[in-house]
């Protein structure tokens, strides 16, 4: 007897209805309306329900987006019987297309950082708009490829950001010996199509995006400038090298500027001092002031 479970989402208007077992193998689906749900005869038979505004299938859930004429309050439990119904009757949920076994072929390389203990390994194609840092195993809850990858006993610490994941290791093993190791897997997992980061968590960051720029409104006209020389002077040579910058503070009174390293630039001994002196001088010219200092802390 397969059981349903009802858990809510950040967004209101949203419910997933959890399954026990995994429903689909390393694949995401959307529907909009019943045409697009052709290969999901679950989704077009839920889509006979008024209310019904968009379906997304994933791992070992269904989430329903609703219309607003009813509240999810009135009408989730039937929902969940429906579904439970349907496939302890035998019904599919989504049918295998034949044609989506083939592998995307995807390209791997890895690329030296000015972190000794940090490899990039670049892919290609994109992997996600925001960047993410995971530092130990407990944290990879948004991303199933980091939580393979911390299985690795040398793997210490994951950066994901556009197309690349910057790999920092323990100091047990050499790169030479686990650059092939590492390059394969990557690049195996996601030609099988494996989620390198989940699409809820897209949302959480989008909607933690919005309330940054509000921060941002609420800041100080220095601050603001900080952030602008940061964002367009700094940010792309450090994610060049595997990393990235982030804004944390500005203190009027002593005029120092705290920055966040992350990725290869966290705990790299060169990088943290040639950043810190070069984005102080980059500051004391650009707003002309030299009593400007940066503090650099490690994520």
């Amino acid at each position: 007897m397969n059981k349903v479970s009802i858990k809510e989402t950040q967004n209101p208007t949203i419910l997933k209805f959890e399954f026990q077992d995994f429903i689909t193998q390393n694949e995401s689906f959307e529907f909009k309306n019943i045409d697009e749900a052709k290969t999901s005869p679950l989704a077009q038979q839920l889509f006979h329900l008024p209310f019904v505004k968009t379906i997304y299938i994933s791992g070992n859930f269904i989430a329903i987006e609703k219309y607003s004429i009813v509240e999810w309050d009135d009408v989730k439990d039937a929902v969940a019987e429906q579904m439970e119904t349907f496939v302890n009757n035998g019904g599919t949920i989504v049918a295998i297309d034949e044609n989506k076994g083939k592998k995307q072929p995807v390209t791997v390389y890895g690329e030296t950082t000015p972190n000794p203990s940090a490899l990039k390994f670049v892919v290609s194609k994109m992997l996600t708009k925001n960047a993410i840092e995971f530092k130990n195993i407990d944290q990879t809850g948004a991303s199933p490829l980091a939580k393979e990858l911390f299985k690795f006993p040398y793997v210490k610490e994951i950066f994901i950001d556009e197309n690349y994941i910057s790999v920092t290791k323990y100091e047990i093993n050499e790169w030479q010996e686990i650059t092939l190791e590492l390059r394969s897997f990557i690049k195996q997992y996601i030609e099988n199509g494996g989620t390198v980061l989940d699409e809820n968590f897209i949302q959480a960051a989008t909607a933690k995006e919005d309330t940054k720029l509000k921060e941002f409104d609420n800041l100080d006209v220095t601050s603001q400038q900080i952030i602008n020389i940061l964002e367009e002077y700094v940010k792309p040579a450090v994610q060049a090298d595997g990393g990235n910058i982030a804004f944390d503070s500005y203190n009027e009174t002593d005029k120092t500027v705290k920055v966040i390293l992350q990725g290869a630039c966290s705990g790299c001994p060169s990088s943290t001092f040639t950043l810190k002196s070069g984005i102080e001088n980059m500051l004391k010219s650009m707003l002309n002031d030299e009593g400007i200092k940066v503090e650099a802390i490690n994520a």
